[in-house]
């Protein structure tokens, strides 16, 4: 099976704030890319900026979680909003949508590393989201 994965090529220079070239891993994270190098709310982004540590509940050992992107928006109100975004499968994201013990595993992980960064998110006053392949298809 091949993997969808390379650089992505930002068009919009000024909006991207990452260290980084951004890397995608998946036609979704790809998709969701070129939104937001192109949607005008968008005031700028990064991707795998941001490293949080948490327990793995596996291992129990302390690690790093690096979410998928950071962003921040001109809401319809006119508001800037920060976002701490993360783009997963939604059978790695709600347990009974888990299809295998791969999916189940990745669950029990993936719910420690967001549990982390919701507390890290409320520190700065950035909201923690969660996008599944029902939301990138809906845009």
């Amino acid at each position: 099976m091949k993997t969808f994965k390379g650089k992505y090529v930002i068009i919009n220079k000024k909006k991207y704030i990452g260290k980084n070239e951004p890397i995608y891993r998946s036609s979704w994270e790809y998709n969701f890319m070129r939104y937001l190098d192109m949607h005008p709310n968008v005031i700028n982004w990064a991707s795998e900026s941001i490293k949080i540590p948490y327990r793995s509940p596996l291992t129990g050992k302390y690690t790093i979680y690096i979410p998928d992107f950071f962003v921040s928006v001109i809401d319809k109100n006119g508001k800037k909003r920060n976002y701490l975004i993360e783009i997963k499968p939604l059978s790695q994201s709600v347990i009974t949508e888990a299809k295998s013990k791969n999916d189940k595993m990745q669950n029990l992980i993936n719910q420690a590393k967001w549990k982390a960064a919701e507390v890290w998110c409320k520190i700065y006053n950035i909201e923690f989201k969660i996008i599944t392949e029902k939301q990138i298809f809906s845009f």
